[in-house]
């Protein structure tokens, strides 16, 4: 499909990667795009490893499956590497995004000779300091958008002010945080060589 972006997660349950790829489903849309948000559902549980998709278009979507073949996926768990084939599928055009702290040589060898582009932010960073606790789905989303270039970091942050005053309602001091974590990640997600 023309000018149709997909997107695979990869995290565990309870670290935000469904919440994450709604949360770009949503932006898109207030953009004016076509979009598909949704996750893999399995035996769910807290720790498991889950997945979750997005398609965005710019012409209506007609394809109703699991994403196989992703332009970009986000890992938002390092230690999926190791037991989830996090490249399957994935376009050498595209790229990977992973939450991590290691080595880029260390990233090459568990990628499994995956020759497309490798990006790193730390989101636990990110998140502890602009939040206070580890929730790394705010700083996975901005580094998506950033990679994909979706919508611009200006639309992003507009967009995402209102959804989490939306979503915050009854907890407004989480905004100023959340709305930190997505500046900081997007100055601070790299690429590697």
């Amino acid at each position: 499909m023309d000018n149709m972006i997909e997107i695979r997660w990869h995290g565990r349950g309870g670290q935000g990667a469904k919440t994450a790829s709604l949360l770009l489903a949503d932006a898109a849309f207030n953009t004016g795009k076509y979009i598909q948000g949704f996750p893999e559902y399995g035996p769910e549980r807290m720790g498991a490893p889950i997945t979750a998709y997005n398609r965005i278009s710019e012409k209506p979507i007609t394809i109703h499956s699991n994403v196989y073949e992703p332009d970009y996926v986000v890992v938002v768990d390092d230690t999926l590497l190791e037991s989830v084939d996090v490249t399957s599928g994935l376009k050498e055009t595209g790229g990977i995004i992973i939450n991590t702290t290691k080595s880029a040589e260390h990233l090459k060898e568990e990628l499994k000779g995956y020759s497309g582009d490798i990006y790193t932010i730390d989101a636990r960073k990110i998140s502890e300091e602009a939040l206070g606790r580890y929730f790394p789905n705010t700083p996975m989303l901005a580094a998506i958008i950033k990679v994909s270039k979706i919508m611009t970091d200006e639309e992003l942050l507009e967009d995402m002010k209102g959804s989490f005053k939306h979503k915050f309602a009854k907890k407004p001091e989480v905004i100023d945080g959340n709305m930190k974590a997505l500046e900081m990640a997007l100055k601070e997600v790299k690429k590697i060589q």
